[in-house]
């Protein structure tokens, strides 16, 4: 069967040549090509899928393939190019959406985004594992993603007061405040759980608790109790889109961001909307859409301007640091740096209670944002010298406090990582293998995609620079042996 066949003889078939012009650019083979779907099929769960290269040729020479090869097409050339890559910019047909599935310019209602909730996470936990979730996902970027989020901002328009009905007011009620602490203290440990553990291990029992929490939502509740259901919805939507993104599954994350930014807001809860749109700032950078990162970071600012704390005030400014870095913008950079350490200096003397959300963001966190931004201004600046000696200080004091801290050890790998490839702008090819190889022993522990990619990535530059020093070809063989996947993954 192969499941990844055409739709069907079509006697007007043309090469192509949109897919063409992706391929010849990526530098892959058929073979690699195939492989790679073949791989990314198996992390989505369809086993049925088995490309080869006379089917690559037959998609170059005008052969429509079926879902989800367009999907994982789509991604693949996103992460070979670190840009949005869509469907229909491979030449490939557009798969039917329905309007809960697609999109993220969706209704900002109350009833609306539980319903949506509810669908979304039972597919996810229905289907992804046969590899049909995010068939009929996109990736959103530039106004189609911006302008559907500024309407975060808009106040909801007043709900119509319907005449309690008698009858369900004697009902007694559904959740007594135990159930509810109990409710945002699982959600707490699920936290940690992805901290220590990567997305991939609790992704699936953080969805199965969102959909739980959408079937209280869907049930008459008193409006405190149904704030803090749409608060707890908010903060394991953003969970889910964090987990999914940390394994790969780019649509799905940002589907579940933008609907976790909606619980929140029906919450009332902006500086949890502020945080969520962090996340989906980290993504955009990450997916080479620094500039879209900006917006939802300074949308965030601005929307959590008087309510927000001083520790999400500082991560925020971190963030915005690392947009402009990639934008290869020093003095705005350098300007957002200092204001999320200074800021964060005040987090340390604030004295009320902040949510368990933003507990993350500690010293250490905060100065691998900031040396991560110099280490990109370095990457932009054409490996400049001066700002990869401007990181150096800043990784190494990250990496040693990430050293102490058992609960992230995800985060420790991260910046082992980025470490090494600090040393590597400064042609210090043997400090960074010995980084690498302390990362790749975390990353074989945690289930993080983005973990494995970044390694891989920085094992690549290392050869490319370095390939005939020892150390370098000893650690890539190292790789190849210890995570093959991770190896060939792109």
């Amino acid at each position: 069967m192969g499941g990844s066949g055409g739709s069907g003889a079509n006697a007007e078939k043309r090469p192509n040549e949109m897919l063409t012009s992706w391929f010849v650019r990526s530098g892959w083979s058929k073979g690699e090509l195939a492989r790679q779907v073949n791989r990314r099929a198996r992390q989505l769960g369809a086993h049925h899928i088995s490309t080869d290269t006379s089917r690559v040729r037959r998609w170059l020479d005008g052969e429509n393939p079926r879902e989800p090869i367009p999907r994982i097409l789509s991604e693949l050339f996103s992460e070979r190019f670190g840009c949005v890559v869509a469907v229909e910019d491979l030449g490939l047909r557009a798969a039917h959406r329905t309007p809960a599935s697609s999109g993220v310019d969706l209704p900002w209602t109350g009833p609306q985004t539980v319903a949506l909730i509810s669908e979304f996470s039972r597919s996810d936990l229905m289907l992804a594992r046969r590899g049909f979730l995010g068939t009929s996902l996109a990736l959103s970027a530039g106004p189609a993603l911006i302008e559907p989020m500024q309407r975060w901002l808009v106040p909801s328009p007043a709900a119509p007061r319907e005449e309690p009905d008698p009858a369900a007011l004697r009902r007694p009620a559904r959740l007594s405040k135990p159930e509810l602490d109990l409710l945002e203290s699982t959600t707490v440990m699920f936290r940690q759980w992805d901290a220590q553990c990567g997305g991939g291990l609790r992704r699936k029992a953080v969805v199965g608790q969102l959909h739980e929490v959408t079937d209280l939502l869907q049930e008459p509740q008193p409006e405190a109790t149904a704030k803090r259901l749409f608060k707890v919805a908010g903060e394991l939507a953003e969970l889910a889109g964090w987990m999914s993104y940390d394994v790969g599954l780019q649509p799905t994350a940002q589907k579940y961001f933008v609907l976790a930014l909606h619980a929140a807001k029906e919450a009332g809860e902006k500086p949890l909307g502020s945080y969520i749109l962090s996340s989906m700032s980290r993504q955009m950078i990450h997916l080479g859409r620094p500039d879209d990162a900006l917006e939802l970071i300074h949308l965030a600012q601005y929307g959590s301007r008087d309510c927000a704390g001083p520790r999400t005030q500082a991560m925020l400014y971190a963030m915005e640091a690392r947009a402009y870095a990639s934008m290869g913008q020093p003095g705005k950079c350098k300007r957002a740096v200092r204001m999320a350490e200074d800021t964060f200096a005040d987090a340390e003397e604030f004295d009320e209670p902040e949510p368990d959300w933003i507990r993350f963001f500690s010293e250490a966190e905060l100065n691998g944002e900031n040396a991560h931004s110099y280490r990109d201004l370095a990457y932009v600046a054409g490996r400049s010298p001066t700002y990869a000696s401007l990181a150096e200080p800043v990784m190494d004091r990250a990496v040693e406090l990430f050293e102490a801290d058992s609960e992230h050890q995800r985060s420790y790998a991260l910046n082992l990582i980025g470490k090494a490839t600090v040393h590597l702008l400064q042609r210090e090819p043997e400090q960074s293998t010995v980084l690498a190889g302390q990362a790749l022993d975390i990353a074989k522990k945690v289930r993080s995609e983005r973990v494995n990619t970044r390694l891989r990535k920085t094992v690549d530059t290392a050869v490319r620079d370095f390939g005939d020093v020892a150390e370098v070809v000893e650690l890539t063989e190292r790789l190849a042996i210890e995570m093959p996947e991770t190896a060939e993954a792109v």
